[in-house]
């Protein structure tokens, strides 16, 4: 399973940025998508994560600024981040849970992330 990130960027302050993130591979089924930040001397934090069912949680950091949805068919997560501040600035990883067929007739759980988006904001 392979996790591909694009949309990271320098945006200015107020502005906004649209990252995505498609999940590929021998997926039986998605559990959970997500997006967690690490900023520079810090450790790293949720963001969003959307679950299958469409259920969402957000950290209070970002609530009513950042939208995440998840296009199931595609196995792919969008994170819309609007009224960007500079304390936003991180490198943004995707995270998926996902069920992976064991091959024979099960399933197991599997956690993947992505390398990872910068995101810089700054005037």
């Amino acid at each position: 399973v392979q996790l591909q990130a694009s949309g990271g960027g320098l945006v200015q302050p107020g502005g906004s940025l649209r990252l995505s993130c498609a999940a590929s591979g021998s997926i039986a089924n998605v559990n959970r998508l997500g997006w967690y930040r690490q900023a520079p001397g810090k450790t790293r934090e949720l963001v969003a994560i959307v679950t299958s069912g469409d259920r969402t949680n957000y950290a209070d950091s970002v609530k009513g600024r950042f939208t995440i949805s998840g296009d199931n068919a595609k196995n792919t997560v969008y994170l819309e981040m609007n009224s960007l501040k500079p304390e936003d600035t991180a490198v943004y990883y995707c995270n998926a849970d996902v069920l992976l067929n064991d091959g024979f007739g099960g399933y197991y759980d599997m956690e993947y992330w992505g390398k990872g988006t910068l995101v810089t904001v700054s005037s």
